[in-house]
């Protein structure tokens, strides 16, 4: 039986286009962090890496190495934890050359550290790339949070969050981390802006 995360996980990757609080366990990913414009070359590099490691996974039964408990399964789909540095912060608009983003794909639970770290050997041998050797493999945990679907381009995302913030002034709730994630249901190549399906989560905590 295949595991499809649009099924499976429908109340984490297929959210109302309304607040909600949801509880969000821990999860393997592959990592990748950067800075700057998410619209430069960098960030396509580094998503391009994700995906060769996530798709090296996938692959594993073709080349009669996967592990006793593998089965077949839906990607993924790319996630980002966004920030600003220092200095983003000190500016009163926003400039995308400030951000701080750490790229993720969540791996389906057999993916062990051994497991992966065997994978990332093998691309690095075979899908040579300088960004090979800053992929890590590890945990997303993000808890309690509020999240919603975003329906649009990314600029307007700010109307979203603006309806997130008043939901956790009405339910009594604290967003206690300045970053967010984003959870990529669209691709912006292929997509009409206006079509865009994004979930847009933070971390929050229960008032006192």
């Amino acid at each position: 039986m295949k595991y499809d995360w649009r099924k499976q996980d429908k109340a984490l990757y297929l959210p109302p286009a309304e607040p909600k609080l949801v509880q969000v366990p821990a999860f393997p990913v592959f990592i990748l962090k950067g800075e700057g414009d998410p619209n430069g070359a960098a960030f396509a590099e580094a998503v391009k890496v994700l995906y060769s490691l996530t798709y090296a996974v996938k692959m594993l039964p073709k080349q009669g190495a996967a592990p006793g408990d593998y089965y077949g399964y839906r990607v993924f789909p790319l996630e980002g934890v966004w920030d600003l540095s220092e200095q983003g912060r000190s500016k009163a608009f926003l400039d995308k050359n400030d951000l701080l983003y750490t790229l993720m794909i969540r791996q389906p639970d057999f993916v062990t550290p051994a497991l992966a770290g065997a994978v990332m050997d093998k691309v690095a041998r075979t899908k040579p790339h300088p960004l090979n050797g800053q992929a890590v493999f590890g945990t997303a945990e993000d808890g309690l949070c509020v999240q919603m679907m975003h329906r649009g381009p990314f600029d307007t995302e700010a109307e979203s969050f603006a309806r997130m913030e008043q939901f956790c002034l009405v339910q009594g709730l604290r967003r206690i981390s300045l970053t967010h994630r984003e959870i990529y249901l669209s691709d912006p190549r292929r997509s009409a802006p206006d079509k865009q399906r994004t979930v847009l989560r933070f971390q929050v905590e229960r008032q006192a």
